[in-house]
């Protein structure tokens, strides 16, 4: 019988082949903390007695969620991890010097590649399964044991294949075929499971969406997204520093699948997810009847903060204004990406629009700082969580989208089809 993309990445690290079901220990490629899950991991650490990293070359921290310091608790989380960073000489150590947002930082620095088994203390760490990698959020206790020796126990999950086939239509993007994902088998239809994508869509699809697709993974219960290897990915990597060598794996033709999900993306119009779910998808043109008024609008975060979202951004909002009720908070993914929309006059056309454009940071997503949402507020981000509360007051209602989605919906005030 034959593996997934998954189970050969397993194997390879394992040393012989396993299945899913399976469980085992294995070798982590990269180990990735942030100033939020972090410190809780140094504790447990420095706890444990050892003195050294196993692996310090495979272990990175980024500081991205409230950096800079929205106030004292966060700047004293914060300098945990700095002090610890410094006091091991971390290599790969990400604070305001060199700033992003880790899933979208890491792969820019060719520090995640195929083939790789990742780690890190944030859900979202699935984006990565992107590049053709397993890569799977876990708990900050178990990324102490990753930090003690190097490796770490998993369950080989069970995989879902999605077929996506079609070219997508006109502001259809890797959101959106996600979004349609969870809307058809849930926030728990691929709870510890694999949700490996295919069909001939995703030759439609570049890195940026793929990240976006893979990052929401986990909005599905799975415990990893990925994606093969072809020439978009191996375009990706050709100008970066790498890490180490990637390694290609395919799935055989005859692996295991428990289910096989196919969607036409060629019908498909942009999805919206309404509060408070990421399954609560509806087409835009049921939100655009529903006459949503909005008064913030985000784009930015793991999901949506890269070049390609921006510049799509920027094309919309080109000599238009932000509707006069409505705020508009652009967040770039890295400090590469905002040199580069400031190089593209992105920017420019982003403020005289009536937006904010901010240093990369999680802030908003999470409902930290840089774009609470007050007591009945509505906004549509291009984020990947709407639970209640998530972007601040509980009465507070968050709508997913696309960035095209975004962009229009806060020059009309409302939410609008871009198309």
């Amino acid at each position: 019988m034959g593996q997934t993309i998954t189970e050969k990445i397993f194997s390879e690290h394992v040393g012989r082949e396993v299945k899913a079901g399976e469980i085992i220990e294995c070798n982590i490629d990269m180990v990735i903390g942030n100033d939020i899950t972090t410190p809780i991991s140094i504790k447990a650490f420095e706890d444990s007695g050892i003195p050294k990293l196993a692996n310090p070359d495979g272990f990175s921290i980024v500081m991205d969620h409230f950096i800079p310091a929205k106030d004292i608790a966060s700047a004293n989380q914060a300098k945990i991890s700095r002090d610890f960073a410094y006091k091991h000489d971390l290599k790969h150590f990400f604070d305001e010097k060199d700033m992003g947002i880790e899933h979208a930082l890491l792969p820019e620095k060719g520090l995640v590649l195929p083939g790789d088994v990742i780690i890190g203390a944030d859900s979202h760490t699935c984006t990565h399964g992107a590049l053709g990698a397993f890569a799977t959020g876990m708990g900050s206790t178990d990324l102490s044991y990753a930090m003690i020796t190097g490796g770490n126990w998993f369950k080989v999950p069970e995989a879902i294949k999605v077929v996506f086939s079609g070219k997508p239509g006109k502001h259809i993007y890797g959101k959106d075929l996600i979004l349609e994902v969870i809307r058809l088998i849930g926030v728990d239809g691929a709870l510890y499971r694999t949700l490996e994508f295919t069909g001939d869509t995703i030759a439609h699809l570049n890195m940026s969406d793929r990240f976006s697709l893979c990052n929401m993974a986990i909005e599905a219960g799975a415990k990893n997204g990925i994606v093969a290897v072809d020439d978009i990915t191996r375009e990706f990597l050709a100008d970066k520093p790498l890490a180490r060598e990637p390694k290609e794996f395919y799935s055989d033709d005859d692996a295991t699948y428990i289910q096989t999900l196919h969607i036409d993306v060629a019908s498909l119009e942009p999805v919206i997810a309404y509060p408070h779910l990421p399954s609560n998808g509806k087409p835009v043109s049921k939100a655009v009847a529903d006459n949503l008024e909005l008064d913030q609008v985000f784009i930015g975060s793991c999901t949506n903060g890269r070049i390609e979202d921006l510049r799509m951004a920027a094309k919309i909002l080109d000599g238009k204004r932000v509707a006069r009720k409505t705020r508009l908070i652009i967040t770039p993914a890295t400090q590469k990406i905002s040199l580069q929309a400031q190089k593209e006059g992105l920017v420019e056309i982003f403020i005289n629009a009536g937006a904010v454009f901010s240093n990369p940071t999680c802030g908003a997503c999470l409902g930290g700082y840089m774009g609470i949402l007050g007591s009945g507020e509505r906004c549509v981000a291009t984020t990947n969580r709407n639970f209640i509360g998530r972007m601040g007051d509980r009465s507070s209602e968050i709508y997913l989208a696309n960035s095209a989605v975004a962009a229009a919906s806060a020059i009309a005030g409302k939410i609008v089809d871009p198309r």
